[in-house]
């Protein structure tokens, strides 16, 4: 994907508001001992032959992982029904090759140092430039599009989901072992990748479309970034689709997604206030609280939720948005596990069982939803 800033403006002033699209990464396994098996080739291999998987599946920088896409859906249901039917039959392919599929933020006990990079010239190019950052990152998240007409609009959209995305990672956190331990953190994953990556994390606020092509074409004459994929913020307007991205939340292992808009009370937060509670989200996720710091006062995660569903209860009726969040995210459950004497082993196995048993293969001669 190039930084053609004219194109992606262009690209950007004929999108078309709220059309969604999403994005999973699943680790490649070992059914038995649950190991990664680095066999992204092989795997991308045989979604090639299925007709649903061949536009949908993509790699992701390591060969231990497979991406599967929904495509462009013009409504969030549609979207949901899509991805369902992708994972199912990704389901149905890996299982075929003798093979396991895992969704967690992090494997619990798998070392960086035996990661293969897929060997492409993109990511020999990012292997080169990025180094042990490159190596460090077997992670997984999963992505959200929305569709925003004009290239002004889409940054003042990622500008002020800023400040959501502390609330939006700990209602996803699902990484809370590394290295066969407890991290103490809900989501180790972020702290391998949000820290370590170049242009990653929370962006500071660009305010309209000239100041961040203005940003990324400094980037691009300097040899910084030669193509949009390198700007790995947390959210972000993708050039290629003309939608804002929302990258902060973990890889699940149950299908259930909400994405929606807010503009808050007041001035926007600052960069300090919203890595603030980006720290708290990622060491206490929807177990710890969160700082409205327009109030000046510390509020639970939980109920921070309850109250940004509740202002977006009237558009996401609007647009056919139906939220299903479990009473607890994936995990508060690994952690209730593993004080109940459950070993991390067990833990990630049962994680690895519910994936699979939430997403069953479909017939090979299923049509696409």
């Amino acid at each position: 994907m190039s930084l053609d800033l004219d194109r992606a403006r262009e690209t950007f002033e004929s999108s078309t508001d709220f059309t969604i699209g999403l994005e999973e990464e699943f680790a490649i396994l070992d059914p038995a001992t649950l190991a990664l098996e680095h066999r992204f080739e092989d795997v991308y291999a045989a979604c090639r032959e299925d007709e649903v998987l061949a536009e949908s599946a993509a790699g992701e920088l390591i060969a231990s992982e497979i991406e599967i896409r929904s495509g462009r859906a013009e409504s969030f249901a549609e979207a949901v029904d899509l991805q369902r039917l992708r994972r199912s039959r990704l389901f149905g392919v890996v299982e075929g090759m003798g093979l396991g599929l895992g969704a967690t933020g992090t494997h619990p006990w798998a070392n960086y140092l035996d990661q293969r990079i897929i060997d492409t010239p993109h990511y020999n190019r990012l292997r080169h430039e990025l180094g042990w950052v490159a190596q460090r990152n077997n992670t997984w998240s999963m992505h959200v599009h929305m569709g925003v007409r004009g290239a002004d609009r889409a940054i003042a959209v990622c500008d002020r989901l800023r400040e959501l995305l502390p609330l939006l990672l700990a209602a996803s956190a699902n990484s809370p072992f590394l290295d066969r331990r407890d991290s103490g953190l809900h989501t180790v994953r972020t702290e391998i990748f949000t820290r370590t990556f170049p242009r990653c994390g929370v962006p500071s606020p660009f305010v309209d479309w000239a100041s961040y092509a203005e940003f990324v074409g400094m980037l691009q004459r300097t040899g910084s970034a030669v193509e949009s994929t390198q700007l790995w913020w947390s959210v972000r307007p993708h050039h290629s689709f003309g939608t804002v991205e929302v990258r902060a939340c973990i890889a699940q292992a149950a299908l259930a997604y909400d994405e929606h808009g807010y503009d808050g009370e007041g001035a926007p937060l600052r960069d300090r206030e919203i890595e603030e509670n980006l720290w708290r989200a990622i060491r206490h996720g929807m177990s710890g609280r969160l700082i409205d710091f327009r109030r000046g006062e510390e509020i639970e995660a939980s109920a921070a939720l309850e109250q940004l569903l509740a202002w977006t209860e009237p558009a996401r009726t609007q647009l056919g948005i139906e939220v299903d969040l479990p009473a607890r995210n994936g995990a508060q459950r690994a952690r209730e596990a593993l004080d109940a004497g459950v070993s991390i082993e067990d833990i990630y196995r049962d994680a690895v069982a519910e994936t699979k048993r939430t997403y069953t293969a479909a017939p090979q001669g299923a049509e696409q939803a």
